[in-house]
Parts: structure tokens; sequence; C-alpha cells
């Protein structure tokens, strides 16, 4: 068997994932693991298959005749050895401004750590008026990386963009 990773995205309407579904089951995938998301009226997926190595070509193909509808790309998931690693979970809380992501992820970066999923949304803050920024992340990080560690790089950058940062495991 191998292991393809379809990306997906197009116009969000019914029946865009019924049609990705039975194209990976006429080539006799199996449809492991999603993550799939509409957004602004745009529709987007990551989705796992397994399918024989016999027939991923095809299916990599009928894929393709989706065009119009969705633009797909697959690729062969990623073999080797992982390192082990441990799941934490972080939250983000504060008034929205521009970086915040990208200065969390640097500092995720910054410790190898891996962004398994991550959420984000910004909504009226109910007292002041302005605009709140949340976020929740789940990572994994390198049992060689001391948690405490980057529970204080995670602090200090909390204090500097002026959000709240809870880790946990």
């Amino acid at each position: 068997m191998s292991t393809l990773i379809l990306t997906v995205i197009g116009d969000d309407r019914a029946g865009l994932v019924a049609a990705v579904a039975e194209i990976v089951d006429a080539h006799g995938g199996n449809w492991e693991r999603s993550q799939l998301a509409e957004l602004a009226g745009t529709f987007a997926g990551v989705i796992e298959v397994a399918v024989p190595d016999a027939r991923s070509d095809e299916l990599r193909a009928a894929l393709a005749d989706l065009d119009g509808l969705l633009t797909v790309a697959v690729r062969a998931a990623a073999a080797g050895a992982v390192e082990p690693r441990r799941q934490v979970t972080l939250s983000v809380l504060g008034n929205d401004h521009p970086g915040i992501v990208r200065e969390i992820s640097a500092a995720l970066r910054s410790h190898d750590v891996s962004i398994d999923h991550m959420e984000t949304r910004t909504r009226d803050a109910a007292m002041s008026g302005g605009r709140l920024f949340e976020a929740t992340v789940v990572a994994r990080v390198p049992a060689s990386v001391d948690l405490g560690g980057l529970q204080t790089t995670l602090e200090q950058l909390a204090s500097e963009i002026q959000v709240e940062v809870t880790l946990g495991e």
C-alpha cells in the first residue's frame, strides 16, 4: 500500500468531500485521516489516503479530473524514522495586532517544536470594543527539548507582544 497526502482547495459548495471520497473509493483507496475546513467561502483540506501501490497512479490521474471543482495536489507521505516527541497544547489570547502568529511560530521553531494543528480566530472584545486574537496550537516537542526552557521563551514573548500564553501537556 502507498500512503498519499492530498491537499484540496476550492470554492465551498455541497458535495466536495463526496466527490473526493468517491474517487478514492473507486480506486481501492481508504480515507485514513483528514482535516477539512471552510473559511470565507473557501473549502480547504488535507487528506491521508492509503491505496494499493498498483492503483496509485490511477488515483492521481482521477483526482486531477476534479480540476474546476477542486484543485488537488497529491504527494507521497513522508517516510523515515522520527525522533520521539511529546505533544503539548498552547493557548494564546490577547488584543489582536499583526505579527502574533509570526512571533509564536518563530518561538516554537527556535525550540524545534513542530505544529500539528493550529486554530486561530479573532472576535470582538465584549468590554473594550476592540478585537481579541485567540489561538489553540497542538504541537510536538522533541524529547531532547527542555519544556521549562520552552515555557520561559513563551512567557518572555507573551510579555513582549502583550498576550497570554498557556502551555500544557
